[in-house]
């Protein structure tokens, strides 16, 4: 074999190797991407019990109930399923019914969710009770900055989106 042809050699099994190696990466990771899974799609996927995942969705209202020795149980859903998820633990601050949850665990054979943490997520509006005096006695406070809108809430991600263009830009 020649020089070119030795390097060659070794330059397409070095690729061959990456590209092995990368396709390994990928497939370990195909479903951990998603950052949680809700109710409906762990009904669609078929998850085994055991195998451990994160749950997404609302808490639903009237489903909390508290035991003992800080067993808590309450179902998870997201408008097509609900799921049931049984926690032992102290919750955060703002966990509530109605309210949005994480719950990271795994199903039992019984199809009860068995979280061994729980995340509660806060409404987007949220603000400091500093910001908001601060802005209150600014005079720039508006009533309606508690509600939460759809028509609200995407003109500022848009507004804040061209405002950092316009930064850019400059």
């Amino acid at each position: 074999m020649t020089r070119r042809q030795r390097r060659l050699t070794i330059i397409g099994g070095s690729l061959a190797v990456l590209a092995i190696a990368a396709a390994l990466v990928l497939n370990a990771m195909r479903d951990s991407i998603v950052f949680f899974s809700t109710p409906a799609m762990v009904a669609e996927k078929h998850i085994p019990p055991g195998r451990r995942f994160r749950l997404g969705g609302l808490v639903q209202k009237g489903s909390l109930v508290h035991g003992d020795n800080l067993a808590v149980t309450f179902e998870v859903a997201d408008g097509n399923a609900t799921l049931p998820v049984s926690y032992q633990g102290i919750l955060p601050d703002l966990f509530r019914e109605g309210q949005g949850v994480i719950a990271e665990g795994a199903l039992d054979p019984s199809g009860v969710f068995r979280a061994d943490t729980v995340l509660a997520k806060h409404d987007e509006n949220y603000m400091p009770k500093e910001v908001a005096d601060a802005l209150k006695k600014q005079g720039h406070w508006k009533d309606d900055y508690g509600k939460k809108t759809d028509n609200d809430a995407k003109p500022a991600v848009i507004q804040g989106a061209s405002r950092g263009m316009q930064g850019a830009s400059r």
